[in-house]
């Protein structure tokens, strides 16, 4: 082993440097034996399970950087980044409920105001880690996906990734809801049973909450699942109805809980009478105003009296619970 690496103070598995071929050979006994015991322990420990594990364990790579425009809570996914001004942000704000409420007009509503920046259509970021637009300094992300209000996790998965996310959650009378989510599906599957048959069960019998357009209209049982995560200072909650008759009233709302200048104002809206919906004006650079699609405004089957009667009566206990559960009264009984 002569000419190997350094031993203590310089001397190798064989002799230092300069030794003579016979110095060994010459060396006293003790010495000797002392030396091959040292050499005997050095080579030892440098087979594989011998060592200190201390003296084998490597140093740990640099985590890989994360993009800058990410703030993300443990166990958190990243965003991807892409090329391009501004970055990808989490959302700084969520409509996230209900269908058939008002969502879309309120997200339509809000996409004038240029320091908004949002997606057309439902990402569903926090249940399929789609990706969200990128945004400049100064302007606010916002996702629309209104059935997270009514998905058990959602607020779980959206507090761990961001607990000051401001939410905001478009209401309306649950018995028009119900009509409505009946409308839009009957439109696709035109062999629905009536809307009578679905929402409750044996004729006129028990209302059937397994059904979701009876379900979703239970507010106060899913703000009760919210609350578990998120005060009630995170939410607002927006009347559809009013949506409808004060467009620019509601949207100043949205406006000030996001803590936006008020530039959405009466000046972008007219009431288009055939739809029976706010539309927006001619935006400048347009050629013609611009109404939501010809889903919005939908005609509603009819639903007997004694029908709609009995679905009130079904709700008036939780619309009250949820109106005190907010402070605001909707005025739907």
């Amino acid at each position: 082993m002569a000419g190997s690496g350094g031993l203590g103070g310089g001397a190798g598995c064989g002799q230092g440097a300069g030794a003579g071929p016979g110095a060994a050979l010459r060396a006293p006994r003790a010495p000797l034996l002392l030396a091959a015991l040292v050499l005997g322990a050095y080579c030892l420990c440098a087979l594989p399970g011998h060592c200190p594990p201390a003296s084998r364990v490597p140093m740990p790579a640099p985590a890989p950087a994360e993009p800058p425009c990410v703030a993300r809570r443990p166990g958190a996914p990243v965003l991807p980044v892409a090329s391009g001004p501004g970055h990808r942000r989490f959302p700084q704000a969520l409509i996230v409920g209900v269908k058939k409420g008002g969502t879309r007009a309120l997200l339509e509503f809000l996409r004038l105001h240029p320091d908004v920046r949002a997606l057309g259509s439902e990402p569903h970021f926090f249940d399929r880690w789609s990706l969200m637009p990128r945004t400049l300094d100064g302007q606010i992300t916002i996702e629309k996906t209104p059935s997270y209000f009514v998905t058990l996790e959602a607020p779980r998965r959206i507090h761990s990734m961001s607990p000051d996310t401001k939410l905001i959650v478009v209401v309306r009378n649950p018995v028009t809801r119900a009509i409505s989510d009946y409308a839009q599906t009957l439109s696709k599957t035109p062999g629905l049973p009536s809307f009578r048959a679905l929402a409750f069960r044996h004729g006129l019998g028990p209302v059937d909450t397994a059904w979701s357009a009876v379900r979703i209209g239970l507010y106060a049982q899913h703000l009760d699942n919210w609350l578990r995560y998120f005060p009630l200072s995170h939410f607002l909650f927006v009347s559809g109805e009013r949506l409808v008759s004060d467009p620019a009233g509601e949207v100043g709302r949205v406006q000030d809980f996001l803590g936006l200048k008020r530039v959405v104002t009466d000046k972008h809206f007219y009431f288009n009478a055939t739809k029976g919906f706010p539309c927006l004006k001619k935006a400048q650079g347009s050629s013609r105003p611009r109404c939501l699609g010809k889903s919005k405004g939908r005609p509603h089957p009819r639903v007997p009296e004694a029908v709609v009667r009995r679905l009130r009566d079904f709700y008036q206990p939780f619309n009250r619970k949820f109106y005190q559960m907010i402070g605001q009264d909707f005025g739907w009984d």
